[in-house]
């Protein structure tokens, strides 16, 4: 089950790409600034969400098109017909995004269900460093690639925080009616949450301790809770802090508020936070994590895609090999960037390549 035929229309530097032939693994040769992460972004949207660089869509329209912008591609489903994606936007409303499921237009929300998607790009390097806001849209996009459905939870939540927040900053006072009746949504949907993000936790921790030792650091991820993590619990939390709320104007308690916590487990010594590591455990963490989600499923077998952008550039020889070896039994379809073919050589029999250059793709 793979990608291919992937089609770029007036989308970012790519006036009209397409790639074809695609493999196990999938190699975008070029310089920098070539457009080879755009191509890589334009997959990415193949999943719910704002795509690897989390931009308005309108930044994402090229130049020389109308405004809109358009990206599709066939879904190879074993024996079964072709699966036909496509998403973009309409230069009447280039900020509204459109999805087309076999000709069909769709909520983005179903890409999930035919879907299964992840990435790994250098803007990430600083995650450890981030605001636990990144760690938790991390998290979020790792959770969404094997359980769709936290999409629609994610949404229902966000939505009644929306306005629990509006009317806790409003100067009269809100009817208590009104906010049972959002916090009875803000705890049954953030129930699901905190538990999808608990028990991938736990599943990754579990993937990370069977993975080679010697090659990544084996980092140990723990979850902050934001609240309760029981609906009912989480529910009696919000009514008795509203007091508080209302002081600060917003909800200060519930999943929104979780961390994802990562340290790196010593021999001889405490656990050290991720955030105190040098550079290259950070990134080794990094992948160990991609690498241990890579090779999970979820309840449906939806293919698997993992986006890798410049991860050989900077591991060695031997690292590389190892990273390479764990992708090749795993279930993900990986594309890949690159400004040299020569740190893929190990991979040939199973790679297709393109090269890319001003926007442009060429076999």
């Amino acid at each position: 089950m793979a990608l291919n035929r992937i089609r770029l229309t007036h989308f970012r530097n790519h006036a009209a790409s397409q790639l074809v032939g695609s493999d196990k693994f999938n190699l975008l040769i070029g310089e920098n600034g070539a457009g080879k992460t755009n191509i890589l972004e334009a997959i990415s949207l193949f999943a719910p969400g704002r795509g690897l660089r989390r931009a308005p869509l309108p930044d994402m329209a090229g130049r020389g098109g109308d405004g809109g912008f358009a990206v599709s591609a066939e879904l190879q489903l074993g024996g079964h017909e072709p699966l036909t994606l496509g998403t973009g936007t309409h230069p009447s409303r280039p900020s509204r995004r459109i999805v087309h499921i076999n000709s069909a237009e769709s909520p983005a929300a179903s890409l999930g269900e035919w879907l299964s998607l992840s990435w790994l790009t250098p803007a990430m390097d600083r995650l450890f460093m981030d605001s636990p806001g990144g760690r938790r849209r991390f998290l979020d996009r790792l959770v969404l690639a094997l359980e769709p459905a936290h999409a629609r939870n994610a949404a229902r939540y966000d939505k009644a925080l929306s306005e629990r927040n509006r009317l806790l900053s409003d100067q009269s006072t809100p009817d208590p009616r009104w906010l049972d009746a959002l916090d009875a949504q803000l705890s049954e949907a953030g129930a699901c949450i905190s538990s999808a993000r608990s028990q991938l936790i736990d599943r990754l921790n579990a993937a990370i301790l069977t993975q080679p030792t010697g090659a990544f650091a084996r980092p140990h991820l723990g979850y902050h809770a934001g609240g309760p993590l029981e609906s009912y619990a989480l529910q009696m939390a919000l009514a008795a802090n509203r007091p508080r709320d209302r002081a600060a104007q917003r909800s200060l308690i519930g999943p929104h508020r979780d961390d994802l916590i990562v340290t790196l487990p010593s021999p001889n010594t405490a656990p050290q936070p991720a955030a105190s590591c040098s550079t290259g455990e950070q990134k080794a963490m990094l992948i160990a994590i991609t690498l241990a989600h890579a090779g999970l499923t979820g309840p449906s077998p939806t293919p698997r895609l993992l986006l890798l952008d410049e991860v050989a550039a900077h591991l060695d020889p031997i690292r590389r090999a190892a990273l390479f070896d764990q992708l090749a039994g795993g279930p993900a379809q990986v594309w890949m960037t690159g400004t040299e073919a020569t740190p893929f050589a190990a991979i040939r029999a199973n790679l297709a390549q393109w090269h890319v250059a001003d926007g442009k793709v060429l076999t």
